[in-house]
């Protein structure tokens, strides 16, 4: 009799637990589009959709290069104290009003003290926004100490200047 009991709730439990694919509401012009993900993070290339994956090859190297270089140059200045302000041919108005010297020193003692000194920058996807005719290009970014990871987000839009910067605190999943 108790075997017969175990045997039900073992049953029950094997039944209760299927796990199901991920799913990603699209939403495009009116209509709504529901798509099974393979991957957690990544975009739905879905007809009509606003952003769209891209690989590093089907972007003008102009433009890869000119992110790299200014997040580059933005992170060195976290180790050197020498912030080169961008100037109007490397990014919109905007970004260089919103990244004086004391912004940035201010972010980067906050980087400093929790991540150490900035070793090297590496691409990891880069999406394109059909709307916009923008591209935002999303890095690794690489630092003496491991405890924490952070991502670089440099939008590079259609005149190839730079019209957006981020850096983000990225939390540790489960091990």
């Amino acid at each position: 009799k108790m075997k017969k009991l175990v045997f039900v709730i073992a049953l029950i439990t094997l039944f209760s637990c299927k796990s199901k694919a991920p799913k990603t509401i699209v939403s495009t012009n009116d209509k709504t589009k529901t798509e099974t993900l393979e991957k957690k993070d990544s975009i739905a290339k879905v007809e009509n959709s606003r952003f769209v994956k891209v690989e590093k090859k089907e972007v003008s190297l102009a433009k890869v290069n000119l992110s790299y270089n200014l997040g580059k140059r933005l992170l060195e200045s976290c180790s050197t104290s020498k912030f080169k302000v961008f100037n109007s041919s490397e990014a919109t108005q905007s970004v260089i009003e919103s990244t004086t010297v004391e912004k940035v020193s201010t972010v980067c003692a906050k980087i400093n003290s929790r991540n150490g000194k900035f070793k090297e920058l590496t691409l990891l996807d880069i999406t394109y926004d059909v709307e916009n005719d923008s591209y935002l290009f999303r890095y690794n970014i690489e630092f003496e100490k491991k405890y924490f990871k952070r991502e670089l987000f440099i939008t590079i839009n259609s005149e190839g200047k730079m019209s957006s910067l981020k850096t983000k605190e990225i939390p540790k999943g489960p091990m």
